[in-house]
């Protein structure tokens, strides 16, 4: 039995061309081929999607210390809030859409000394220059074919506890871990804010100074751990702290205003760790290059 394919080119030819003809064997193959193509994309997208899931999944579960110290932080700065007159909508609203602790301190000064809105831009580009910094290194680490929504996405959640988590992640950074920190980050920001606006008075303020320490905590969460694991970032922890000293007990550094001392402690710290604890391509130990690398590969 055949399967006769092109009927006007067989007439034309007045019979069956046998480049027109496919047997029943050949058409079968022909179609196990095509279904097992099909399954194939089918397993690679099922097989990308449980990796994303197992990433944001992660990122969730990262994220829970970085929650807790945001709620105690964001629970002072809604009292802060309420006290120069923002309804807990507002101060919610501010939460969400800008993520900086210090950014919106500096702006609930501004707002009850009368600042201006271009005087609040101007500081808020100032204070939280910083991230451009820290969403230039991350973009490093994300896959240079990685889509642009993704990369805006990310860059919606840098906060400096956000990254300090992603940046110590080895190898490249899936968006959806990223997508996970958020996941539990951003409400606990946003909702210690509202919890503060509304409830803030009910509490004596010894109680609202240690809610105030809580994000240190935090942030040691975030290093400790890291710096225990290598030697560079531990030698890159101990030199920030070291400058930043100098920037307090120095009167001329001292002027120079947070949000420009915290970039200038960047770069400088960041310049001197790549040129003396330079990081091999693909992750590898400090002062190793690429070749290096692959000659140990090889050795092993």
């Amino acid at each position: 039995m055949a399967w006769h394919i092109g009927d006007a080119a067989q007439k034309r030819c007045g019979g069956v061309d046998p480049q027109y003809v496919e047997t029943a064997g050949q058409r079968k193959t022909r179609f196990l081929l095509v279904m097992l193509q099909a399954d194939r994309k089918v397993g690679n997208e099922k097989m990308e999607m449980s990796v994303d899931d197992e990433e944001w999944r992660r990122g969730m579960k990262d994220g829970i210390p970085i929650c807790l110290g945001y709620f105690a932080v964001a629970f002072a700065f809604g009292i802060q809030a309420e006290a120069v007159g923002l309804t807990a909508f507002q101060a919610s609203l501010m939460s969400v859409t800008n993520l900086t602790s210090a950014g919106q301190f500096a702006a609930l000064g501004m707002i009850s000394a009368g600042g201006s809105y271009a005087e609040m831009a101007l500081a808020q580009l100032v204070v939280n220059l910083r991230y451009c910094l820290m969403s230039c290194a991350l973009s490093q680490k994300i896959k240079e074919d990685g889509a642009a929504a993704h990369r805006f996405g990310v860059a919606y959640g840098v906060t400096d506890e956000i990254f300090g988590i992603s940046v110590c992640r080895p190898g490249e950074l899936n968006p959806f871990y990223s997508y996970g920190l958020m996941t539990v980050a951003i409400p606990g920001w946003t909702l210690g804010t509202t919890a503060g606006v509304v409830s803030g008075n009910l509490l004596p303020q010894s109680v609202i100074s240690a809610l105030g320490i809580a994000i240190y905590g935090m942030f040691l969460a975030v290093i400790i751990p890291a710096a225990k694991g290598e030697r560079s970032v531990l030698g890159v922890v101990v030199c920030a702290m070291l400058v930043s000293v100098m920037f307090r007990v120095i009167p001329a550094l001292g002027a120079i205003s947070s949000g420009f001392q915290v970039i200038l402690i960047t770069v400088i710290v960041s310049a001197a760790a790549a040129v003396l604890m330079p990081v091999g391509e693909e992750g590898g130990e400090p002062g190793e290059t690429a070749a290096e690398k692959e000659a140990g590969n090889l050795a092993e």
